[in-house]
């Protein structure tokens, strides 16, 4: 049953959820929030020519608004998530959140592109407070044995609000100009802080040397994803400014995997580490992490991959490749309470190695479409594709919050985001080699893409099955 502790404050919950009633309060309030979060990471893609524009800009430049917002979310989800577990997740979640509504202000009255920038990666920083105890809060919410229908439900939302932020975007531009788009997450995001003070548990903080961690660890934590990101982001098809070396962008890779090495030689012997190898110990966890990363990277393959093959090597209009690409989501947004309800009734590593297998052939099925397929043919396989991943996220990330001890919920929340960026910044890196290897964009490239994402799916796949015989820990 779920359970309060008992002489506890009201907002102070146990491992074993909170009362029906109470849940219901929280998971409104972690669904506004992650929406918010999401949602802004997309909603300005189709503003930036209007934003250049007037800015007086150049569109290369304007990238960095969404960039900005990426980075810093990335660069802050590990040590957010420990100061999450130091402090208590619901502060964590408050602070973010309030955060990002102050800075939805700077970025609606920016008056030049180097402000918005700057608040674009304020936004990302308090979004990233958010996404760092998200699952974290969804595991002191839901009881034990229905955690599963939390980590679902956290699937569908990040889904659905990806799906949802180009068409949020043109509603919004097609009767107010871009900042609008910003000025909308102040009554959203001030009724989110507000309402979570008493909605939303709180853990008990950790002893005050529990989770110390240096400046310098902060920073070369930091360090290590900027640089990892901003190689990705260099050889990557989306980030990569016109007539960009391709060199700097290994270079900077290169340089991002040095300071890792020292980073992790640093945490490595520590109890409670800013980068969790504590966590990583634990085979299952690591097996989920492996699998999350593989999963990732096959999927910004697909994604990155598919507006090429639609609109260069196919033809097609913008609109149609759109609405063809919609049905990948929408499938993944319809199948994933399906995969909460299925976890604990089977072990979450057959149903995310079932997962990968039918995203792997979703995958294979559009590398090997023919060469002006029907729309239909186009659908289904894209639906494969959605349907697949959702079987698989839900049950991985499952696995990945309960397998860790609960005090270390924060950790492993904030790898969470870890895995799914690191994994998309692979896929731009092995997606940018073969577009130099095959350049033309005559559907070559893409139809290898598409092979090399099933290959991805297929590890993510094993890596999966191989938890089935491994205890859970946590």
């Amino acid at each position: 049953m779920s359970a309060v502790a008992h002489g506890a404050p009201p907002d102070t919950a146990v491992a074993d959820g909170l009362p029906p009633v109470r849940r219901a309060q929280a998971m409104r309030v972690i669904i506004l929030g992650l929406t918010l979060a999401v949602l802004d990471s997309s909603l300005v893609n189709l503003a930036l020519p209007d934003i250049a524009r007037q800015l007086h800009s150049t569109s290369a430049r304007s990238l960095w608004v969404v960039n900005a917002y990426q980075l810093a979310s990335l660069v802050a989800l590990l040590p957010l998530a420990a100061l999450g577990e130091r402090f208590g997740y619901r502060r964590m979640y408050r602070a973010g959140m309030l955060l990002f509504t102050v800075a939805s202000i700077g970025a609606m009255l920016a008056p030049s592109m180097p402000a918005l920038i700057a608040a674009r990666a304020l936004q990302g920083l308090g979004a990233s407070g958010v996404m760092a105890v998200n699952a974290a809060l969804v595991r002191l919410v839901y009881p034990r044995a229905q955690l599963g229908r939390g980590m679902a439900i956290n699937s569908m939302v990040v889904a659905t609000a990806s799906m949802a932020g180009p068409s949020v975007a043109a509603g919004v531009l097609s009767v107010a100009t871009w900042p609008w788009l910003f000025a909308m997450n102040l009554p959203l995001g001030l009724m989110a802080w507000h309402l979570a003070r008493r909605a939303l548990p709180d853990n008990p903080p950790a002893p005050v040397g529990a989770a110390r961690f240096s400046l310098l660890d902060v920073l070369l934590n930091g360090a290590m994803f900027a640089l990892l990101f901003l190689g990705g982001t260099q050889l990557g098809v989306r980030g990569a400014a016109p007539g960009g070396s391709p060199l700097a962008g290994w270079l900077l890779l290169a340089a991002g995997l040095a300071v890792g090495a020292l980073h992790l030689r640093r945490q490595w012997g520590r109890a409670v580490p800013l980068f969790p190898v504590d966590l990583l110990r634990i085979p299952v966890f690591r097996l989920s992490m492996g699998a999350s990363v593989s999963g990732f990277c096959a999927q910004m393959l697909g994604f990155l991959s598919l507006p090429f093959l639609l609109l260069e090597a196919q033809g097609r209009g913008h609109l149609q490749a759109g609405l063809l690409i919609t049905a990948w989501p929408l499938a993944t947004a319809l199948t994933a309470p399906l995969a909460g309800r299925l976890i604990g009734r089977y072990p979450d590593g057959l149903l995310g190695g079932i997962g990968m297998g039918v995203f792997a052939s979703g995958l294979l099925a559009l590398g090997l479409m023919p060469a002006q397929p029907q729309t239909w043919d186009v659908v289904w396989r894209m639906a494969l594709c959605g349907a697949g991943f959702a079987l698989f996220q839900s049950p991985n990330n499952h696995t990945i919050v309960s397998s860790a001890p609960l005090h270390r919920s924060g950790a492993a929340s904030g790898m969470l985001g870890t895995a799914r960026l690191t994994g998309q910044t692979l896929g731009a890196v092995v997606l940018a080699t073969l577009f130099a290897l095959h350049p033309g964009h005559d559907g070559s490239a893409e139809s290898r893409a598409l092979l090399a994402a099933a290959g991805c799916a297929v590890l993510a796949g094993v890596f999966s099955s191989l938890r089935v015989r491994q205890p859970a820990h946590g």
